[in-house]
C-alpha cells in the first residue's frame, strides 16, 4: 500500500457503511483523509477514531446535492493538504420501487445524489487535478449499473449513469491532464440500508473498501477503470 501514503483523499458519504470502512481502512495506511457527510456527529466520531490510531483526517459537514458546498469541500481540502490526490464520490441512495407507485420524490431524490452529486464533485475537484496534472476519480457504481431487477429501475438507471460519467471522464482527462477515473460497482453489501435483504449473501462494508485501495495503490502509470465485487453467494 506505498502509493496511498501520504495521498489527500476526499471521501463522501464517510459517515457510515463503506465510506466509514474505506475511511479507517486508508488512514491505516497512511492516507490524509477529508471526510463529508451530512451527519456531523458521525463525521465527528470517525474522525477522533482515527486520530487516536495515529492517522490523519479531518472533516466537513457537507450536502452532495449542493454545488457550493462541494466547492467549499475541495476548497477546505486545498486549504488543509494543499492538493488533492483522489476523491471517492461514495455517497449515494437507493429507494427502491415499481415504476407503477409513482414514488417522483424518491426519483429526484436518487437523480440529484447518485448523479448530480457525482458530478458536482467532479466539478469541484477537477480544475485543481487539471492544474497538477494529477489526480484519480472514483465513483460508486452498483452491480445493478450493470443489470436492472424488478424495484431498481430509477437506482439501477442512476448507477448505470455514473459508469458513463466515469468512462466519459476517462476518455476526456486521461491523456492530456493524467487523471485516473475509477468505478466500483459493489453487489450486495451489508450497510444496514436495506433491512428487506439482510438474509441474502452480503459483502462487509470492509471488504468493499479494499477494492478503492486496491485501485488507488497502483502506481500513477496504470488505471484500474472498473471493479465489480459481488458476494460468491451472489447469483445476479
Amino acid at each position: 500500500m506505498e502509493s496511498i501514503q501520504s495521498k489527500v483523499i476526499i471521501i463522501t458519504g464517510a459517515s457510515s457503511g463503506i465510506g466509514e470502512a474505506t475511511a479507517k481502512f486508508l488512514a491505516q495506511h497512511g492516507a490524509r483523509l477529508v471526510l463529508a457527510a451530512r451527519r456531523e456527529d458521525r463525521l465527528r466520531t470517525i474522525v477522533d477514531n482515527i486520530l487516536q490510531h495515529d492517522g490523519n483526517a479531518v472533516y466537513m459537514q457537507t450536502d452532495v446535492t449542493s454545488v457550493e458546498d462541494m466547492q467549499r469541500l475541495a476548497q477546505f481540502a486545498m486549504e488543509k493538504f494543499g492538493r488533492i490526490d483522489v476523491l471517492i464520490n461514495n455517497a449515494g441512495v437507493q429507494l427502491n420501487s415499481q415504476l407503477h407507485e409513482l414514488k417522483m420524490n424518491e426519483w429526484e431524490q436518487t437523480i440529484d445524489v447518485n448523479i448530480k452529486g457525482v458530478l458536482y464533485g467532479i466539478a469541484a475537484v477537477l480544475p485543481t487535478m487539471r492544474k497538477q496534472k494529477s489526480g484519480h476519480i472514483i465513483n460508486m457504481s452498483s452491480v445493478v449499473g450493470h443489470k436492472v431487477i424488478p424495484t431498481t429501475a430509477v437506482y439501477s438507471a442512476s448507477k448505470s449513469a455514473v459508469r458513463a460519467i466515469s468512462e466519459g471522464l476517462r476518455q476526456e482527462e486521461s491523456t492530456e491532464s493524467r487523471i485516473r477515473s475509477t468505478i466500483i460497482s459493489p453487489g450486495m453489501t451489508a450497510t444496514g440500508v436495506l433491512d428487506e435483504y439482510s438474509d441474502y449473501p452480503s459483502l462487509s462494508p470492509s471488504t468493499v473498501s479494499q477494492a478503492f485501495a486496491y485501485a488507488i495503490n497502483h502506481p500513477d502509470d496504470a488505471n484500474v477503470n472498473e471493479i465489480v465485487i459481488r458476494p460468491t453467494l451472489q447469483s445476479i
